[in-house]
C-alpha cells in the first residue's frame, strides 16, 4: 500500500497532533485527510506554517490541562449515582459501563467527559460504592466515587437463630423460670411473722399488812 507523508493541522487521535509530521496511506489522505482540512501535503510552503500550528498546538493543549486540571480537583468531591435494576437478593442484571457513568456526569453535574478517560478494568457488576479512576489528561489523573443503587428496594430476609443459638435461649426461658418457682416455694415457707404479746401487766403491790 503507498504511503505519503502529510503535515497534521488538527489533532488526530491515535495519529498525532498540530504540526505533527506522519506518514499514512495515500489513499487515506486522499480521501479522508485533505478533504476535511485535517492535513495538508509536506511541501516547502506547507513547512513554513509548522511553527503557526506548533503555536496552535501548544495553545490548545495548555488550556486542556488547565481545564483537565481544575476537574481533577473538582470530581474527587462529587459522588456519581448509577442506578440499575438488581433482584431482590441485590444482584445486577448486567454491569456499569464506562459509556452509563458519562452518561450520569453529565446528567447529574452538567460535566462533559469523554467515557475513553473513565477507566474501568473491569465493568463494575456489584451494588454500593466504587472509586474508579478518571485518565484526564496525559499528566493529569483523578478519581471518582460510584455508587451503584438498586432502582428497587432490596428485601432483607429474615436472619433465622441458628439450632444451638435457640437452645440455648430455651435453656436460658427454664433457668429463668425455675428461679421464679423457686422465690416463689421459698416465700410461702417462710413462717408469718407472730404478733408480738403484750407484756404481762405487773402485779400490783399487796397491801402491806395491817400493822397491829
Amino acid at each position: 500500500m503507498a504511503k505519503t507523508e502529510v503535515i497534521l493541522t488538527h489533532n488526530i487521535v491515535g495519529l498525532g497532533g498540530e504540526s505533527d509530521q506522519v506518514r499514512v496511506a495515500a489513499g487515506y489522505a486522499r480521501n479522508y485527510l485533505f478533504p476535511q482540512r485535517f492535513a495538508v501535503p509536506v511541501t516547502s510552503a506547507n513547512k513554513k506554517h509548522i511553527e503557526a500550528l506548533k503555536k496552535k498546538r501548544g495553545e490548545r493543549e495548555a488550556h486542556e490541562f488547565n481545564t483537565m486540571s481544575e476537574l481533577a480537583k473538582g470530581v474527587q468531591k462529587l459522588i456519581c449515582v448509577v442506578k440499575v435494576k438488581a433482584g431482590d437478593d441485590g444482584k445486577m442484571f448486567g454491569s456499569v459501563t464506562a459509556g452509563m457513568i458519562a452518561d450520569e456526569l453529565k446528567h447529574q453535574f452538567d460535566i462533559t467527559l469523554d467515557k475513553r478517560k473513565i477507566h474501568l478494568e473491569h465493568p463494575i457488576k456489584t451494588l454500593g460504592e466504587h472509586v474508579i479512576e478518571l485518565h484526564l489528561h496525559a499528566e493529569v489523573k483523578s478519581t471518582l466515587k460510584v455508587r451503584v443503587e438498586s432502582l428497587t428496594p432490596i428485601t432483607v430476609p429474615a436472619v433465622e437463630a441458628k439450632p444451638e443459638e435457640r437452645r440455648t435461649e430455651k435453656r436460658g426461658k427454664r433457668v429463668e423460670e425455675e428461679k421464679v418457682e423457686k422465690a416463689e416455694v421459698v416465700e410461702e415457707k417462710k413462717p408469718r411473722a407472730a404478733k408480738a404479746e403484750k407484756p404481762a401487766k405487773a402485779p400490783k403491790a399487796e397491801k402491806k399488812a395491817k400493822t397491829e
